[in-house]
């Protein structure tokens, strides 16, 4: 055992001593300074003797005029029990003291403070040497803000700016540590910037000292907002600062214990280092002792609560607590087991005001608006060059609403100072909530203008880009220059050479990059996006042909070879020659996106309010983009341009005459669904008021063409065929529908003078901004009497809770669209069963399922936990489950097949999933060119079909499913001998028999089939299928799944391996049946059924 009255404890003892206990922190410091009743001779002393200005409640400068009044707190704490100490400096910044006209004493300051703690810490090891006690250097967050402005008619105003908190924090830093601190603690931060800057100073203090120190970072959320004073969520704020890799994370000051355990759950889910909070002692009182409510036991208890869950490494106290509160901590918290740190999940993890987060296998493209980029928006341009900020920011915010999940940022023009534009845009950005939620990307060519957008911006961004273009040195330095930023990069696929246009060159510049700047650099592999070029096809020439299939195959090799990296490209490149005719260039960016996302594309800089869907592109133009795109034919491009002259003079005349209204002809409920599907909200109101009086009531048009159009939109957005903007636009189409059939259902509903059945709050849960769904669900409710409390978007669980308390609720309904909503919706069942809740949780959005709400959810709460899958199905569960009569039995069946898919599922096992672009790489490999296809008779390709006889299909027939399929296993004939078993299989079959008799002599079904063989050549995991032998015309593409479960040494499969590919040029064919023995059966069935025998 070490005996630290001889011997400095280190990094590793604080590290082993947190993985046994609770580690125990101190308390506050003003409050027991305020305790002594000071006056002003205290704070000067001989030395600020004839200090101009008065020093009293300058707590710092105690430690230079009353060390003995510190040292004595100091040693009172760890008499406590306290193992580490916080040193007197929170305001010891050359920026705080500037306000007193000290900045000169700082360095003087921050070393007498760091030794009066340390000697307090020796004394305590001298007292029980084999204890050993920390001093922690406190580094308070100044009192100026780099993110927001000090004068509401100049938001872009700042009083204090990156490059100055970088200095005043590296001086006191230096002092901290040469007066013997052993851990460095930047705390109560109201600002993730000036945090940033915080931790800029500490690893360029690291590298002029040659070594590192541990470090713990504290945050402060401001009030029930949840958010720092400068707008960031927990999440968001752990996102930005994360780089830092700090051994630990917390919350500290502004808000009692209870009040901070949402918060600290987070920080507990979210960071892969320790935990701590050391909270206020509850809200202010003037009255009590220490000017705050909490007494010992209560701060205890709270704290406790937090160990017990498991959710708590460190505890101390704030404003407010005193020795006597630390000492109850540290007796209640004694035997608590620590936290155990998680392993998180490697992932893109950005922010804004609000996080964002990519991992695992992406199914939909991720947005980057980009028309904030003076390059590409000639709009935006000349409202820069005109200084309209105003409108510049509407442009942001337009991008923001349209489905952007990002939004870049460029002010690359000749005649622009890009590092001010920078500044002020980002600054501006920085005011406006609804813009600066979402994370930024900066883009320039220019690294001085990246940097000084990385000054201004709390969130943690994207830099885009870098490359090797100047080689390994400068790459290296911006590289890690980026990681000291907290940034994630673009990297492009660029060296010395120059661009990468090939297949091979994008693949070998990437990996290259991905190698130094993981090996060398030390670079997070998550946070490394590749952008390998999209370049502009049909050009003329020749050799720019393969463009786009070679950056399509390039995204397919570097997903593999470089894990956990993502990849994104500038989409309109690819358009570039056909600039000026809209209608091909969305096309071809449709096309592009469809195949790039397949191939695993994950971001893409769009235009995110002109984006046309996949499915609803014209065929012929489909066909000829798509040639060009896949390098089909070397006519292609030419083909191409052809038809876009067409087009282009169809355009011209369709502008003189109007938009294209053809459509309108149809049927209003297929009109409905096509302004859905297309997100035309200009005829909603009036096709509804047509719906409504064919319909006959409100709520028919809601359940029936409203909600079918809504399923069209949600099938093409789950197949990559509509991306997330497209979707919005759709939302917005259902609302405005929706919000005028509104007050009918309202007159309705008064008309018939039912009384309430009950109450639902609802909302899409926290970090979920879609609420289509939720808000039909609310409208179906509310127009069968029912009161719904509709509490919005990103609604955190205790809100929704308490909600649920003070309206009564007698159901709580959670919805959510994006995967991360399914674990924010087990927070809250769990958070349901703590808070002994007895009502129902309804639980929806597109990626909940059946299975996953029985598998994932339902057991963590006592009560039902129901999926609903569909808006029309809500009513009839809600009744079900309030209604006295059918309450007990819903539960009852509710919780068996819940139980049953549980139970299943883990018979099953689950098997790791091997990433789709990995798992294409591991595909079963046939050498086709030793293969010889056998080819069929001219005459039998295409479609044929025939009829057969029952009696000649009986001797095929396999019995074992069908005992299968009423849950009795085993292989036919093996079964019928089976003892119990057997005998139900016995009389089972027996009846079949006598029913497939009876079938036959009243000839009841008819049995029928399909054959068809096409040309056809496979195309990753897709086939497609031709109709002649020169493929002239391709009839279908066939989009098959490949196998994703871990198989050492086994192939994934896929069926399209079983196809020649389209590069050997080997004609191959595909063949499908369709097969049909139950053309009858309804009529049958309904025979039984009209005797009650069904």
């Amino acid at each position: 055992m070490k005996n630290f009255s001889e011997l400095r404890p280190s990094e590793e003892d604080l590290r082993a001593l947190l993985q046994k206990k609770i580690l125990i922190m101190d308390g506050a410091m003003g409050t027991m300074i305020q305790q002594e009743k000071l006056v002003e001779d205290d704070f000067r002393g001989e030395l600020f003797k004839s200090h101009k200005g008065d020093l009293k409640g300058n707590n710092d400068l105690l430690s230079l005029t009353r060390p003995d009044v510190i040292r004595n707190i100091h040693k009172a704490y760890f008499e406590a029990g306290s193992d580490m100490v916080e040193t007197n400096t929170f305001s010891a910044t050359s920026i705080a003291m500037a306000d007193y006209n000290l900045e000169e004493i700082v360095y003087d300051l921050n070393v007498a403070s760091a030794k009066i703690a340390r000697q307090a810490a020796d004394e305590a090891m001298k007292k029980n040497p084999s204890r050993p006690r920390f001093v922690a250097g406190a580094i308070g967050p100044t009192n100026r803000t780099a993110s927001l402005s000090p004068d509401v008619n100049d938001p872009s105003l700042r009083n204090v700016n990156f490059d100055q908190l970088v200095l005043s924090y590296y001086d006191q830093i230096k002092a901290l540590v040469e007066g013997g601190v052993d851990i460095l603690l930047p705390e109560t931060t109201f600002d993730t910037l000036n945090l940033k800057a915080a931790i800029f100073a500490i690893e360029n203090f690291f590298d002029d000292l040659g070594k590192r120190l541990p470090v713990i970072m504290s945050i402060t959320i401001t009030d029930a907002s949840g958010r720092t004073l400068s707008g960031q969520t927990t999440e968001a704020c752990w996102n930005s600062i994360a780089h830092a890799k700090p051994l630990g994370i917390g919350l500290n000051c502004a808000l009692g214990a209870d009040a901070m355990r949402t918060y600290l759950q987070a920080l507990s889910k979210n960071a892969d280092c320790y935990v701590h909070c050391y909270p206020n002692a509850g809200l202010p009182n003037p009255l009590a002792a220490t000017g705050y409510d909490e007494k010992p036991k209560d701060t205890a208890s709270s704290l406790f609560t937090f160990a017990d869950e498991g959710i708590l490494n460190m505890a101390g106290g704030c404003c407010g607590t005193t020795p006597e509160h630390i000492h109850v901590i540290a007796q209640k918290l004694e035997q608590a087991e620590p936290r155990r740190v998680p392993e998180v999940e490697p992932a893109l993890r950005l922010s804004g005001l609000e996080p964002f987060e990519l991992k695992g296998q992406v199914t939909s493209l991720t947005t980057v608006g980009e028309r904030t980029n003076v390059t590409g928006s000639p709009r935006f341009r000349k409202l820069i060059e005109a200084e309209d900020y105003d409108s510049a920011l509407k442009v942001a915010k337009q991008q923001v609403e349209n489905g952007a999940n990002i939004l870049d940022v460029n002010f690359d023009a000749a005649l622009l100072d890009g590092e001010a534009c920078m500044n002020k845009f980002l600054n501006l950005v920085a005011s406006e909530p609804d813009i600066s939620k979402v994370p930024i990307m900066i883009d320039s060519s220019k690294w001085s203008v990246i940097e000084a957008g990385l000054k201004v911006i709390q969130g943690k961004c994207i830099i885009n880009s870098i490359s090797l273009k100047e080689g390994e040195k400068t790459f290296k330095n911006h590289a890690r220059l980026a990681m000291r930023y907290g940034a994630a990069v673009v990297v492009m696929a660029f060296d010395e050479k120059g661009q990468a246009a090939t297949l091979e060159d994008k693949v070998r510049i990437c990996e290259r990059a991905y190698t130094i700047l993981v090996d060398e650099v030390g670079f997070t592999p998550s946070d490394i996006i590749f952008d390998p070029n999209v370049l502009t096809l049909a050009t003329g020439m020749e050799e720019h042909n393969s463009y786009g299939l070679d950056f399509i195959d390039a995204l397919r090799v570097i997903k593999k070879r470089c894990p956990f990296a993502r990849t994104s490209g500038g989409i309109s490149n690819v358009s570039f020659s056909f600039r000026g005719n809209n209608m091909v260039r969305e096309a071809m960016h449709a096309s592009f996106l469809y195949h790039a996302c397949h191939a695993g594309l994950d971001m893409g800089i769009v235009n995110a309010g002109m984006l046309a869907v996949y499915d609803e592109i014209d065929p012929k133009l489909r066909d000829c983009v798509e040639a060009v795109i896949l390098n089909k034919n070397p006519e292609a491009g030419e083909q191409l341009l052809e038809y876009a002259e067409k087009v282009k003079d169809q355009n011209s005349n369709r502008k003189s005459d109007g938009p294209d209204l053809s459509w309108r002809k149809k049927p209003v409920s297929e009109r409905l669904s096509y302004s859905l599907v297309k997100g035309i909200g200009d005829y909603a109101e009036q096709d509804a008021e047509e719906a409504r009086i064919l319909l006959g009531r409100p709520l028919e048009v809601i359940e029936g063409p409203l909600m079918d159009g809504m399923k069209v939109v949600g099938d093409l957005f789950g197949d990559g065929k509509m991306f997330l903007p497209q979707v919005v636009k759709s939302a917005r189409v259902m609302k405005k529908a929706v919000a005028y059939l509104e007050p009918f259902m309202e007159a309705e509903k008064d008309g018939k003078g039912s009384k309430k059945r009950g109450t639902m709050v609802i909302a899409t849960v926290k970090g979920d901004v879609h609420d289509i769904g939720k808000n039909i669900v609310g409208v179906v409710l509310a127009c069968n009497n029912w009161e719904v409390i509709d509490l919005g978007v990103m609604v955190s669980c205790d809100k929704i809770l308490e909600a649920a308390r003070k309206h009564n609720a007698d159901v709580i309904g959670l919805s959510g669209l994006i995967t991360p909503s399914l674990d924010e919706m087990i927070h809250n069942a769990q958070e349901m069963q703590k808070g002994k809740f007895a009502i129902p949780l309804l639980i929806g959005g597109a990626t909940t399922s059946k299975a996953h709400t029985a598998i994932k959810i339902a057991h963590h709460y006592r009560n039902a936990v129901v999926q609903v899958p569909d808006a029309s199905l809500v009513v009839n569960v809600c009744n079900d489950l309030t209604q006295e009569d059918k309450k007990k039995d819903f539960i009852t069946n509710l919780k068996a097949d819940q139980k049953k898919v549980k139970d299943q599922h883990e018979k099953r096992g689950e098997r790791p999933l091997v990433p789709l672009v990995e798992s294409r790489t591991l595909g079963f490999e046939i050498d086709w060119e030793q293969v010889d296809v056998p080819q069929p008779f001219k005459e039998k390709l295409g479609v044929h079909s025939f009829k057969a006889e029952l009696t000649e299909v009986l001797e095929y027939f396999d019995w074992s499913p069908f005992f299968w399929s009423w849950e009795l296993k085993g292989k036919f004939p093996d079964i019928l001998d089976r003892g119990e078993v057997g005998k139900e299989a016995s009389e089972l079959y027996e009846n079949a028999q006598k029913l497939l008799k009876r079938i036959i002599k009243e000839n009841a079904f008819i049995c029928e089939a399909v054959v068809g063989i096409w040309p056809a050549h496979s195309v990753s995991d897709d086939v497609e299928i031709f109709e002649d032998l020169e493929k002239s015309k391709k009839l279908e593409t066939f989009h098959f799944l490949r196998r994703q479960q871990s198989l050492p040494n086994k192939p994934h499969f896929c069926l399209s391996d079983f196809i020649a590919p389209r590069e050997c040029q080997k004609l191959d064919y595909l063949g499908a049946f369709a097969v049909c023995a139950g053309q009858g059966v309804e009529k049958l069935a309904k025979e039984f059924e009209d005797q009650n025998d069904d």
